[in-house]
């Protein structure tokens, strides 16, 4: 047993490393104020989001880019809340020059299949009318440079995809910082594996593609029955078919930020229908890393109890989980840098020991469970 502790922990330690030394392979993006060139769709999926939408309707209006180089299509999900009038009294009523107003369309969801956010995007690129997708969620705030960010890249880039920043709004609840630094961790694993040309992850909330490459790829044919992984089904799809032209943008402006899960029983729930698409999940680097952080996690918690019965020793357990806490810290620490919020780093320690139980729980209950979200039950 010992023997194996120390094997994973070495592995787990040369992932985590190889993460942090792609992760300062990956340039940082600094705006150079160029004229704006690029034309964007903005295709937003939503569904009883009346709470979250009038920060993103705020933030969309606070976008610095020329109102005539991009269009917001929204995508109402079957709301029963009052998510379509706000979306219209706010944008009708927005306080602009007629010549530069918002171009925005609102259209309903009309086909039912077990991804709706999968219809829903495909939906809105039909009628796209321009050459780049740009998908955000509607619980999130945009950037004012957010899109200048983007044309800036792709007119310094050959690129057909580009992954983007997210992270969470930072409250002074535990259970949000524990979320801000889970989302960190796998944001500095989705950086870090772009730096080593391991494109396996990437987030909806701010994702970016040439319509032309949707289509080429065939879009979200062959995983339509997942209901999640709108995001790194495309990517690895794009990503098989031109991994040259598959970037991240290491970029401030570009960040995008969200909202916590407000309880364990939703958070939970989001995560369990995280894991669901895994079984589906082709990329070999990808499920090796899911594999890796899981088992390591999981021995964490077996050696714990067979120290507790004395089959090891604590000093065993305690080396490996000593360098399990020092890789992810390091790891941790460069994201958090690069998001500006070193602050979250606080609750560290308090959410490493509880991380190893809430992973396993959820990798154990998405085995057997079906999930709830946004009042509709799914398979796996």
């Amino acid at each position: 047993m010992i023997l194996t502790l120390l094997f994973v922990t070495l592995i787990y330690l040369i992932l985590i490393g190889s993460f942090i030394i792609g992760f300062n392979k990956v340039s940082t993006f600094i705006l150079e104020d160029l004229r704006a060139k690029t034309k964007f769709s903005i295709v937003i999926p939503f569904r009883n989001e009346a709470k979250h939408l009038p920060e993103l309707l705020q933030s969309v209006l606070a976008l610095n880019y020329p109102k005539h180089l991009f269009e917001i299509i929204f995508v109402d999900d079957d709301s029963n809340d009052n998510s379509v009038t706000i979306i219209q009294n706010t944008l009708n009523s927005a306080q602009t020059p007629i010549n530069s107003k918002i171009h925005f369309q609102l259209i309903s969801n009309t086909k039912k299949s077990n991804s709706p956010k999968k219809t829903a995007i495909t939906s809105a690129i039909k009628i796209a009318k321009h050459p780049w997708i740009i998908t955000t969620d509607a619980d999130c705030q945009l950037p004012k440079f957010w899109l200048d960010s983007f044309d800036e890249y792709i007119q310094k880039h050959n690129a057909v995809c580009i992954a983007a920043p997210v992270t969470y709004t930072i409250t002074s609840t535990f259970l949000s910082n524990f979320q801000t630094l889970d989302i960190l961790s796998l944001q500095g694993a989705t950086i870090g594996g772009f730096g080593l040309k391991k494109r396996f992850m990437c987030n909806g909330a701010n994702f970016a593609y040439k319509k032309a490459t949707f289509n080429a790829v065939n879009g979200f044919n062959g995983n339509t029955k997942i209901a999640s992984g709108d995001d790194i089904f495309l990517l690895e799809k794009i990503a098989k078919a031109q991994p040259n032209q598959v970037h991240y943008i290491k970029c401030e402006k570009a960040i995008v930020k969200t909202h916590a899960q407000p309880n364990w029983t939703l958070l939970i729930a989001q995560r369990i229908r995280w894991a669901a698409k895994t079984s589906a999940y082709s990329n070999v680097f990808g499920k090796l890393t899911g594999l890796v952080v899981l088992l390591t996690n999981a021995l964490i918690l077996i050696g714990l109890i067979l120290a507790i019965i004395g089959v090891i020793n604590f000093k065993s357990l305690f080396y490996m989980g000593f360098i399990k806490f020092n890789i992810d810290f390091y790891l941790l620490y460069i994201t958090a840098s690069f998001f500006r919020q070193k602050a979250i780093l606080k609750s560290y320690i308090l959410g490493f020991l509880v991380y190893p139980l809430f992973s396993v729980y959820v990798a154990c209950i998405s085995m057997f469970s079906r999930y709830t979200w946004k009042d509709r039950q799914f398979k796996k």
